[in-house]
């Protein structure tokens, strides 16, 4: 059989994206590149809640892993069995609540066999602060960082090699126009500091789902893009979903950025850590047409000087009005 070149889709957390900015809405777009190629994915590209559209042809990596990943600094070991999941829980989330968590871990346990043998909840609570920045992309703050090391700790030391991270986030965190499917998800950002957090700590895959205090489930017809947050109470099940399989990150590995073929971010989000170490390790960055709250484009990256003839980066990024062209071009040209 022949062997698939390996290729990366981001689209970050909490900046907005037209696609792929709200509930697992670009999950379709990763399954469709992943039936010709082994794809790199962020989280927020297939979350989805209760779902997931994540597969085995992906390999689900972190933001922070990611960016480091393309900076040369961390390699990818695909693993061979599910990863043993640890899942830490946030000390302030309701008795109820935290009982419908356990209950869902236990099914993903028994439904799809996977191997989630610890749990912790932190001495703390973890305090989550949610923020915008002046230019709109969600972000935030965690008030005791300290109490989620050591859960961490406790939990790697019995033998977890993947972080699942339940925070409680009350109700204050719904945004009207999120939900109509034009706002920017007012928890991504913060979701995405945490799992940094950890990753960047213990070189383990994590993630992170929301627990708030009442039922999430609605009888109204939703907007399509946030409508797999409204089937279910809790989130947990698409980072174990994609938590089993997420692959080992080490200095050394199977996968290193030199396999990648190409890096495709939104146009406006080309100032990333990926996109820039991408670029100075001669990995092409396919640029496509999904507006978010960003700016940093093409012609940004040219005015200060990213891209340039002179060094002849200029021809490894290529603009593209939809994913669809993107992916006939890199079928067309790595298949």
């Amino acid at each position: 059989m022949k062997t698939r070149n390996t290729i990366a889709l981001s689209i970050p957390t909490g900046v907005g994206a037209q696609i792929g900015g709200y509930a697992g809405d670009a999950g379709y777009i990763a399954r469709e590149f992943s039936k010709y190629f082994k794809v790199i994915v962020n989280p927020n590209v297939v979350n989805a809640g209760i779902l997931s559209a994540v597969n085995d042809d992906m390999y689900y990596v972190e933001g922070y892993a990611f960016d480091e990943f393309f900076n040369g600094k961390i390699n990818l070991n695909p693993v061979e069995k599910f990863n043993k999941i640890g899942v830490i829980f946030d000390k302030t989330i309701p008795e109820n609540i935290l009982n419908l968590h356990l209950n869902t871990i236990e099914a993903a346990k028994i439904v799809k066999g996977y191997d989630i043998p610890y749990y912790e909840i932190t001495k703390e609570p973890v305090g989550i602060c949610l923020t915008k920045d002046s230019t709109g992309v969600s972000t935030g703050r965690v008030e005791c960082e300290k109490t989620l090391f050591e859960a961490a700790q406790n939990i790697i030391k019995k033998g977890a090699e993947a972080l699942a991270v339940v925070c409680f986030f009350g109700d204050e965190c719904e945004d009207e126009n999120y939900n109509n499917g034009t706002g920017v998800d007012p928890i991504g950002g913060i979701e995405a500091v945490i799992s940094h957090y950890l990753t960047k700590e213990f070189m383990l895959p994590a993630a992170h789902a929301p627990a708030f205090s009442g039922l999430d489930i609605s009888f109204d017809i939703m907007n399509k893009k946030v409508a797999s947050e409204f089937i279910s109470s809790t989130y947990l099940p698409c980072i174990l979903d994609g938590l089993s399989i997420a692959p080992a990150l080490s200095k050394t590995g199977e996968i290193s950025n030199k396999d990648v073929k190409c890096l495709i971010v939104p146009n406006g989000a080309l100032g990333s850590k990926a996109v820039i170490s991408a670029l100075n390790n001669g990995v092409e960055v396919c640029a496509v047409n999904n507006k978010t709250v960003l700016s940093i484009d093409c012609n940004k990256l040219k005015e200060n000087g990213i891209i340039t003839k002179s060094n002849t980066t200029e021809d490894t990024v290529k603009e593209f009005q939809s994913y669809q062209d993107c992916l006939r071009y890199i079928r067309d040209k790595y298949e």
